[in-house]
Order: structure tokens, then sequence, then C-alpha cells
């Protein structure tokens, strides 16, 4: 089990945060904490192996809380949950460390793929003193998995199309696609311009004399 501590000062939003974790059955909450100081005391007596924090607290800021974790040396890594947003703090906290971001409010796909994306990290940086260059380049990829998916988009119907555009043996249509998926057009359109968005997938647009252009997507 992954022993998770959450800091964070809103009951409602604990409660939601909670929830998110008991749908992943290999973490387990340890703790939590609502001001800062009580939590980097208790962080570094429970010395859980992730730490959902908070930014804004009522005694300290989710900075000096992380300040404080690694100034103590405490084995611990960190996924921000939190509404602040502009760019240096993002940046102050991966210059410190910091796993992941999750900006709020999420939905429960991001908050899985978060820690989905952490669990297979952990998984493999436990089960072996020393990595190969692959195992270090794979969580990379790890990372890339964890991207936050615009809204009405899902992670288990993208994979389907992914797969599905896979066992195409030339570009298909959106149209083609759907009708061997037994999807609507519309739906398979939307998840394939945003895997080309992505840079995960091609497209080759083909002009016609008369009529739209006819968009075929590839690997």
């Amino acid at each position: 089990m992954i022993k998770v501590y959450i800091v964070e000062d809103d009951p409602m939003v604990l409660d939601v945060n909670i929830g998110f974790l008991k749908r992943l059955p290999l973490f387990q909450l340890c703790g939590s904490a609502a001001l800062g100081a009580e939590a980097v005391k208790e962080i570094q007596e429970l010395k859980p192996d992730l730490v959902l924090l908070d930014m804004f607290l009522p005694d300290l800021s989710g900075m000096e809380v992380m300040k404080s974790i690694r100034e103590r040396n405490i084995p611990t890594d960190v996924i921000m949950i939190t509404a602040a947003r502009d760019a240096q703090t993002i940046h102050d906290f991966f210059r410190l460390g910091a796993v992941d971001y999750l900006v709020k409010p999420f939905r429960f796909d991001r908050f899985k793929s978060a820690l989905e994306a952490y669990e297979k990290m952990w998984n493999k940086l436990n089960a072996s003193p020393n990595l190969k260059q692959e195992d270090i380049d794979e969580f990379k990829q790890m990372q890339g998995q964890a991207e936050y998916l615009p809204k009405g988009l899902s992670e288990k119907t993208l994979k389907q199309i992914l797969l599905a555009l896979k066992e195409q043996n030339e570009p298909v249509t959106s149209e083609s696609l759907a009708s061997v998926m037994g999807m609507a057009r519309v739906t398979v359109r939307r998840y394939l311009e945003y895997l080309v968005q992505s840079k995960k997938i091609r497209v080759h647009i083909q002009y016609g004399s008369v009529g739209r252009p006819s968009h075929y997507y590839f690997i």
C-alpha cells in the first residue's frame, strides 16, 4: 500500500479528496491536517510515501510546508492540489520536486491519472536498487499519461480509439473509424482531433474539386 497524507483546510474539499483516494485500491490515507505546521510535524513522524498538498493554508503556505519537508530531508513525494495557477508558483514547486500539479477544480479522471502515474513510478523505484536508462526514460512516458484530458473526453475511450486506429492498414477518416467502432462520428472526430493536437497521431488533408476536404488519420 502507498501511504498518503493530505494537507487541506477546506473540509468539503478534504472529503472529496479522501473519497477519490478510496476509489484507488493501492493507496491508503495515513493522516490529514488543515494547518501547515501540524502537517510538517505529522509528515515527519508518519513518513508517508506521498503528500497531497494545498497552497493556501491558515498558518503557513503550501510553499513553506514544501520547503520544510525538503529542509528536514523527509523521504516523501508531493503532488500539489491547489487553486494557485500562476506560472512562477508552479515553476517554484517543480523546482522543489513536486511530481505533479493539479489545479482546482479537477475531475476524478485527472486525480486518478496522477496517482496511477505515481504508483507506476513508485513500484519501479522500489523494485530494484538500480535502474536502467530505459526505466528512467519510462518515467517521462508515465508523466505524459497523466496529462489532463479536455472536458468530455474519457481516457478509456481514448485508448479504444488509439487501438482501433493502430489496427487499420491505411489512413482512415473519422467516419470510417466510427463505423468500425460502432460510435458516433462526431465523438470519434473529437478524440482524433485531440490526438492530432497532442501529436500522438497525424492527419493528411485531401482536397477535392468540390465540397469539404477529407481528413485521413494515421499513426
